[in-house]
Formats: C-alpha cells, sequence, structure tokens
C-alpha cells in the first residue's frame, strides 16, 4: 500500500519520498486531505507511458480505414460554420 503524506510532509522529506520511489514504493501527496499527486517509481511512469502509447497505436490502427477529411476541407468548413467535417 502507498504511504501518503501531505505537501508539507513531502517538501519537508524530499529526499526520503525520493528513496522510497528508488526502493520502488509509491508516496501519495495529499493537500488539504484530498490526493493531488503522487512520486511513483520510474519504471512505473516508463509502464504508464508505454500502454498510453500502445492504446493509441490501437485506437489509430481501429480507424485506419475510416474517411478523412483534408486540412484544406476542415478549416473550410470551420470558417463556414457548417459541420460536414464533423
Amino acid at each position: 500500500m502507498a504511504e501518503t503524506v501531505t505537501v508539507r510532509e513531502a517538501r519537508t522529506h524530499l529526499a526520503e519520498v525520493i528513496d522510497r520511489a528508488e526502493a520502488g514504493k509509491t508516496t501519495v501527496v495529499t493537500r488539504n486531505g484530498k490526493r493531488v499527486a503522487a512520486l511513483v517509481p520510474i519504471d512505473v511512469l516508463d509502464a504508464l507511458d508505454a500502454a498510453a502509447d500502445e492504446l493509441a497505436a490501437r485506437e489509430a490502427e481501429a480507424h485506419r480505414e475510416d474517411p478523412t477529411v483534408s486540412m484544406a476541407e476542415l478549416l473550410a468548413d470551420l470558417f463556414e460554420g457548417g459541420t460536414s467535417a464533423a
């Protein structure tokens, strides 16, 4: 389970919080009792980035054959106030 610290505690003990992340542990930072951030091991961030890239690639592949609109058509439609490009 992740340790939780306030912003003030995180600021005061930043080196220790970073050491925890380096050791593979997550620290959640709260402000006024609400979770606002997390310091995570870099491997976790890298995995999240890779997963987001994979999801975007799959979404793009799923729409590869969809009809497209040129930039000129899109801009003309926007300036004319139409909705045909949507």
